[in-house]
């Protein structure tokens, strides 16, 4: 897991007219909340905040007036338009070995078994309890010669060390379906279909 450095500046002026001008100023406002204390409104550089975005799960090490903290992202607001623009980041306080809940993305490998079945994500992510400082970005689960009905469990996925699950074992992570073959109108049907 990476760590990147920001600085960022407390900020004291509120509301959406206080949010702009942050944001033309090429910030993004924020808050960082966690471990009970009140949370602190803060401005962060827009392009250094999209560029550590890109790292699912990173951790941020925050230069707030001279002190540091440590934070994960935990709710990314984007402009609906222009999705590379941010407007908005939650970002929870964290410390180096504390336990935190977080989502990795679910990747696959291998071939689906011979036949026209479809893979279904049932979760793109997996829920885990992961060490702060050490979150894993991904797990990946082997799809070699499954057939339609199989399907994998939550327990069945390769966790690194360190790293537990925060779901139920049984949890259906990934499921094998059978292609629906189209079927053919019954003699007459199109017929009726086209008179109405």
């Amino acid at each position: 897991m990476s760590e990147v450095k920001l600085s960022a500046e407390t900020r004291t002026e509120f509301g959406k007219g206080a949010a702009r001008r942050i944001r033309r100023e090429d910030k993004v406002p924020g808050v960082l909340y966690g471990h009970g204390t009140d949370p602190v409104h803060i401005a962060l550089p827009g392009h250094d905040l999209l560029m550590a975005l890109r790292t699912p799960n990173v951790l941020i090490s925050l230069d707030i007036d001279g002190t540091t903290q440590l934070a994960i992202p935990k709710a990314v607001q984007r402009d609906v338009l222009r999705q590379g623009i941010l407007t908005h980041v939650d970002l929870l306080l964290v410390k180096r070995g504390e336990k935190v809940n977080v989502d990795i993305y679910v990747h696959t490998e291998g071939e689906l078994a011979p036949g026209a079945n479809l893979l279904e994500h049932v979760l793109n992510a997996l829920p885990v309890e992961a060490e702060a400082t050490h979150i894993p970005e991904s797990v990946t689960v082997s799809i070699e010669g499954l057939t339609a009905g199989d399907s994998v469990l939550a327990k069945d996925v390769p966790l690194p060390a360190g790293t537990k699950l925060a779901v139920e074992d049984d949890t259906v992570v990934l499921q094998v379906l059978a292609a629906q073959a189209e079927e053919a109108p019954a003699e007459g049907e199109g017929d009726e279909a086209a008179e109405a």
